[in-house]
């Protein structure tokens, strides 16, 4: 039999199987005897004439089916999430080595011309400075 805290925590989906096997509970029945087994098996009993053994072995059943739904939403979301893992880490490297190729090229270009390295780095920062001054200005 499981205890007060389990029913606690799966009441949603208990509360809607009960519903289903005993139609003549109301939402009220079940929500006076929210989370408390023996008031709800007590309840259940009263409306039903069911002997008290066979609805604590129902709710034992719907328990165990709950408990089995959130550990395989666990585990679908434990492989989801590895899943990603992997994804992230394949991008990753494939951007890497991309970064890589391309600071190897710019590399090379620098070895092969220096001179218009240095000429386009120079340009490149009076460009800068000058938006920058203009943007300073303006404030």
């Amino acid at each position: 039999m499981f205890n007060r805290l389990e029913l606690e925590g799966k009441w949603n989906q208990v509360k809607g199987r009960v519903m289903e096997h005993w139609g003549e509970l109301t939402d009220d029945d079940l929500q006076s005897a929210r989370g408390d087994l023996d008031e709800l098996t007590g309840i259940i009993q009263e409306k039903t004439g069911e002997s008290k053994q066979e609805i604590e072995g129902y709710l034992d059943e719907i328990i165990a089916d709950a408990a089995n739904y959130a550990q395989q939403a666990a585990q679908a979301a434990h492989h989801y999430a590895d899943r990603a893992n992997e994804v992230f880490h394949d991008e990753y490297e494939q951007i890497s080595g991309t970064v890589k190729e391309g600071y190897a090229h710019a590399e090379g270009m620098v070895r092969k011309n220096p001179v218009e390295s240095v000429a386009v780095a120079f340009g490149a920062g009076l460009i800068a400075g000058a938006v920058v001054g203009l943007v300073l200005k303006s404030k």
